[in-house]
């Protein structure tokens, strides 16, 4: 009973601390909250104002009293009521044949109650029926069932205050990490080609980066990839990509850099740009590659391209040798073509003119006063076209078999015909036993070089054959063959002597 009484003693204390603490969240008011008694008996409306008039007249314990009240009535059921000011004595403290025995108040000399209770037969607490609970909340004071439905408000309010904490925390982790990767380095990925390059044993691409990242930061700095594209990394940001030099590749080849320039957005990490950021590096003749190319590639690679300083220097030699090595080459072949050239120019008291590339190293050339003659190399007999100079009005007429295959006036009374054999039709003619008369008969491949030379090799000698000439013997085509290549490319060159 003391444990009891104690305990109701406890929750008063502690309904009161909750109502003072209430008092202090918001300055809620009680007042505002609306009790629903119309259920209540009407038989029960003086008691509960009777109730209302006592605590105005007693303050001292009210929670006490209310909570003895309803504690003898839940345990002792119809046992008459105590006082409450008697002195609680312990069951273990008397001896076991005694009996429990109290006088009733306010009985006088009333018999006495025998509450002999055993051990064994102490009750249980029992749960208040849904009647009893009812007629227990009518009876309850109205400051005590304030002070019930404050708390159930202060725990609704604690509650969702929680839950507005979380939410607003979830939203304060979302911005952090927008924050958080809006300063994060981002590596993207460009699209480049260029033939031959392997930036692992040559120098990377040096790319040009201008732009704003998310901070509003003005960004410019030189950023390097390799042959795919990968080695950027930036902040989320507006940007302009550029190439800055070419790179450097081990065999020294040095590349064409594109002019152009491109606008890229970074977003995320991982991000390809080749799409949006493309760039094709071209290999131009090595001949034609400059000094300051080649120092420029050379100061990209030194200061980010390579590993080094010293393999950037390796690098650089390797693109000066070669750039060397072809000028010289390309030296050489001009000095050839020179060589080649003087052969191929011949010269007379009239005119002079230069023989085809074509026939060069094939033919050989014998000359008498202003009459040239070209024929077979090796083979004197075998002319191709021999030239003849005749004054203006005079008349020429060629060798028999011949035919006159163009003229080119020097424009100093003189006029230089040109007259030969028309070999793409004289030698299938041959080939095929015809009885016309020929020049000569000509093995195969005589035969074939033959008409490749006259007509520049345009034509194989199977297309002639077959195709121009046939079996009917027509010439017109065949000659014409000849005719129209010697007018393009020897008429033309020949000019008067100075």
């Amino acid at each position: 009973m003391k444990d009891e009484t104690m305990g109701q003693e406890d929750a008063a204390q502690d309904a009161e601390a909750c109502a003072e603490a209430l008092e202090s969240l918001d300055r809620i008011s009680l007042d505002e909250i609306a009790f629903d008694d119309s259920g209540a008996d009407v038989q029960d409306e003086p008691e509960a104002e009777a109730q209302s008039d006592d605590q105005d007249a007693d303050d001292v314990e009210p929670a006490e009293d209310e909570a003895d009240h309803e504690d003898t009535e839940s345990e002792a059921g119809n046992q008459p009521e105590s006082d409450t000011g008697e002195e609680t004595v312990l069951l273990d403290s008397l001896p076991a044949e005694d009996s429990l025995t109290r006088e009733l108040p306010g009985l006088g000399s009333a018999p006495a109650v025998d509450e002999t209770i055993a051990m064994g037969d102490i009750p249980l607490p029992s749960v208040p029926s849904a009647r009893e609970a009812e007629a227990r909340h009518r009876k309850m004071p109205p400051k005590r069932r304030n002070l019930m439905v404050a708390g159930v408000v202060a725990v609704a309010l604690v509650a969702g205050g929680a839950g507005y904490a979380a939410w607003n925390g979830y939203q304060q982790e979302q911005a952090a990490a927008v924050a958080a990767s809006a300063h994060t380095m981002m590596s993207v990925q460009i699209g480049v080609h260029a033939a031959g390059l392997d930036c692992s044993t040559g120098s990377k691409i040096p790319v040009q980066v201008s732009g704003q990242d998310s901070d509003g930061s003005s960004v410019s700095e030189t950023l390097y990839v390799d042959e795919h594209g990968r080695g950027i990394k930036l902040l989320p940001g507006d940007y302009t990509l550029s190439i800055a030099a070419s790179p450097i590749a081990a065999d020294g080849t040095i590349y064409t850099v594109p002019t152009t320039k491109t606008q890229v957005t970074v977003k995320s990490d991982g991000q390809d740009l080749s799409a949006q950021a493309a760039f094709k590096l071209k290999v131009p003749s090595a001949d034609t590659v400059t000094n300051d190319q080649i120092d420029a590639a050379a100061k990209y690679a030194e200061e980010g391209g390579t590993s080094s300083a010293a393999t950037a220097k390796v690098l650089q030699q390797a693109a000066t040798a070669r750039r060397n090595a072809a000028v010289n080459a390309v030296g050489a072949q001009k000095a050839q073509a020179a060589r080649d050239a003087d052969a191929r120019h011949k010269a007379t008291d009239l005119y002079q003119l230069d023989i085809p590339v074509e026939w060069y190293g094939k033919v050989e050339t014998w000359q008498n006063g202003s009459t040239l003659c070209i024929y077979l190399a090796g083979d004197s007999d075998t002319p191709l076209v021999t030239l003849v100079t005749v004054r203006d009005g005079e008349s020429f007429t060629p060798d028999e078999g011949d035919a006159v295959l163009g003229a080119a006036n020097l424009g100093n009374g003189y006029t230089v015909y040109a007259s030969g054999p028309v070999y793409p039709y004289v030698v299938p003619q041959t080939i095929n036993g015809r009885t016309q008369s020929p020049v000569s008969t000509y093995p195969m491949d005589t035969a074939i070089e033959l008409v490749e030379l006259t007509t520049g090799n345009r034509y194989t000698y199977s297309q002639i054959k077959n195709d121009l000439v046939g079996k009917d013997g027509n010439a017109d085509a065949a000659t014409k063959l000849e005719t129209d290549y010697l007018a393009q490319i020897l008429l033309p060159s020949i000019k008067a002597q100075d």
